[in-house]
């Protein structure tokens, strides 16, 4: 726009030119983040007012995901130059947000301090979205699933002396997803480009192996950057095609079909809106998942309401494509639908995980894994991170076939890898039965109660 023009709309506000710059400033700058405390007898409501601007919803939701909250109930109104949303929320256990050290945390995260970098980086502890972990390499790798997999991709990175402090590890529909920070095992960056040229071969040659004529090829990635681990492993396996399923996955052939995702795209002709409905079991960051996933699929979220009634969720999103245009055609619905069903099937993991924590050490996962291998177990997904000198691990496994893996070869897995590590064995809730506490379905890595038990 021209400066006559500018000159011209400021003029019909009765404002000069400087005193725009200053009004354009202010608002630019402006967000107000609120957390009440008294409105709700069961929850904290998180209220945000800001100017519009592409993709905000997604880092308010990723926020309020990567400080573990759960969120009960939503409503977002982003039409126009305005967003305003509120969140209802609880912590893991389905208790207020009362501790005064999180509200301000929330408040730097979201108000108006969010806008410098340096509001983030000058936090204490958890960086949103980022784990901590010194000097490293990241490392992604995506290809086809098969057992056995993770443990042959850690015994390359134990065979090279490369640690792995932090990762994250998702399959689905036989791909696997997986984002590590490694380092030499003493906080610093491996930085010899031979040795990551060896890594990067091996590990490809392994990913190679696996394919049996996949018409998606494997592949692995080093870089020296942080990401959104969450964010990344959705937006590897959305580039893979993963949504392309072959028929009804092993989670959803073992609950009633009252639990299977059910998504409807509607048009709403009087606002110009296409409406997704989605209504699944619920669990902890759902709405993070369906949100990152339209994001990456270059759609615009302008109203939505998030509500949840145990054991279900509902949620309904108002959204049009960044060019204005809503989904017309059949084939972009069903593509639509597919792509969020995928997302929502990702983390969802039943059966049996196990906890671990030891002193961390180079090959402590490619051990893990291997005990793991010999008792005929694979992993459908895992959380690996490091706090101070400890190790802090998730694994789901199945047995080799995908099923429910018996507890007789559980207990006996506890008592070999008890012998060095402490161990924690927990059967994730199962389609029969409703949560006990709205904090049910915690996925989180960063295992509290085990690491102190561990350091007692």
């Amino acid at each position: 726009m021209k400066f006559d023009k500018i000159e011209m709309i400021l003029s019909n506000m009765g404002l000069g030119f400087e005193d725009g710059k200053i009004l354009i400033f202010f608002l630019f700058a402006l967000c107000r983040v609120s957390v009440d405390n008294s409105s709700c007898h069961n929850c904290t409501l998180i209220k945000f007012d800001s100017v519009n601007k592409p993709g905000i919803l997604l880092e308010v939701v990723q926020i309020l995901t990567d400080l573990d909250f759960i969120i009960t109930k939503a409503y977002i109104s982003s039409d126009g130059g305005w967003f305003m949303d509120v969140f209802h929320v609880t912590d893991q256990h389905g208790k207020k947000i009362t501790d005064d050290k999180t509200i301000d945390l929330i408040e730097k995260a979201l108000g108006p301090k969010s806008q410098s970098k340096e509001g983030v980086k000058s936090w204490t502890g958890k960086r949103v979205g980022v784990h901590s972990v010194g000097d490293h390499i990241a490392i992604e790798l995506i290809g086809r699933d098969r057992p056995g997999l993770l443990s042959e991709i850690s015994a390359v990175l134990a065979s090279l002396h490369f640690n792995v402090v932090v990762a994250e590890v998702w399959t689905h529909n036989r791909r696997i997803a997986c984002v590590l920070y490694v380092n030499d095992g003493t906080r610093k960056a491996v930085d010899d480009p031979k040795r990551l040229s060896l890594v990067e071969e091996q590990l490809n040659n392994i990913l190679r192996g696996c394919e049996d004529g996949d018409k998606v090829a494997s592949r692995t990635s080093l870089s020296m950057s942080f990401t959104h681990i969450d964010r990344r492993l959705h937006q590897m396996l959305f580039a893979d095609r993963d949504y392309e399923s072959s028929g009804v996955t092993t989670t959803e052939s073992e609950c009633p079909p009252s639990f299977w995702p059910k998504i409807a795209i509607e048009c709403c002709e009087e606002k110009g809106y296409s409406v997704v409905s989605v209504r699944c079991k619920d669990r902890a960051k759902l709405m993070f998942d369906i949100v990152c996933t339209l994001t990456d699929m270059q759609y615009v979220v302008s109203h939505a309401t998030i509500s949840s009634d145990k054991p279900y969720a509902s949620q309904e999103y108002f959204i049009r494509h960044m060019d204005g245009c809503t989904l017309d055609t059949e084939g972009e619905k069903e593509r639509v639908i597919k792509c969020i069903e995928a997302a929502i099937q990702r983390r969802v993991s039943e059966g049996v995980s196990l906890e671990l924590c030891a002193k961390d050490r180079v090959g402590l996962l490619s051990e893990v894994t291997r005990i793991l291998r010999e008792n005929g177990l694979t992993v459908c997904r895992a959380g690996i991170s490091t706090r101070g000198e400890q190790a802090l691990n998730v694994f789901y496994v199945r047995d080799a076939s995908g099923n429910s893996v018996d507890m007789k070869t559980i207990e006996a897995l506890r008592k070999e890898i008890g012998k060095t590590m402490m161990v924690d064995v927990k059967k994730v809730p199962t389609y029969d039965k409703e949560p006990e506490t709205k904090g049910w379905a915690k996925t989180s890595f960063f295992f509290g109660n085990l690491l102190e038990r561990f350091l007692a």
